[in-house]
């Protein structure tokens, strides 16, 4: 069985609870998943892993957090060439352009992405986080 890491940051918690869900779905699907914050774990052990969830809010202008996960995700982008990939975040304003950039980025270095990744306005609620562990399971059988 493939070895995935769910990584993940969060400012109010939202992106966080849709990780937990990522993870339970990926280990309903008899995966061998963790769960990082992503300043638990770096870039190069990341890219160890056979398969990656990555979870991340829309932060000002539409962008990834760019404190922690933006300068993570730019090291860690060179090696997700042919790796099934699922990106997931939470939003609070604007139409979800910040994950179709991340999509396009993931993309243009050869991931094989599950899908277009998965956004919840706001707090996800019951349905959001059947999306999430719905998407954990997709990427388990990737």
């Amino acid at each position: 069985m493939s070895k995935v890491a769910v990584i993940y940051w969060s400012g109010t918690g939202n992106t966080e609870k849709m990780a937990n869900a990522v993870l339970e779905g990926l280990k309903d699907a008899g995966a061998e998943a963790e769960l990082f914050a992503v300043d638990a774990i770096s870039a190069a052990d990341a890219a160890a892993y056979d398969r990656l969830a990555l979870g991340c809010p829309s932060m000002g202008d539409e962008v990834l957090e760019e404190d922690s996960f933006e300068p993570f995700y730019t090291e860690l982008e060179n090696s997700i060439g042919g790796k099934p990939i699922a990106l997931f975040g939470s939003y609070g304003w604007g139409d979800g352009e910040w994950m179709r950039s991340w999509n396009e980025r993931c993309k243009g270095k050869g991931a094989e992405l599950i899908s277009d990744g998965f956004i919840a306005n706001e707090e996800p609620d019951d349905d959001a986080l059947a999306e999430c562990k719905a998407l954990g399971k997709a990427l388990a059988e990737a």
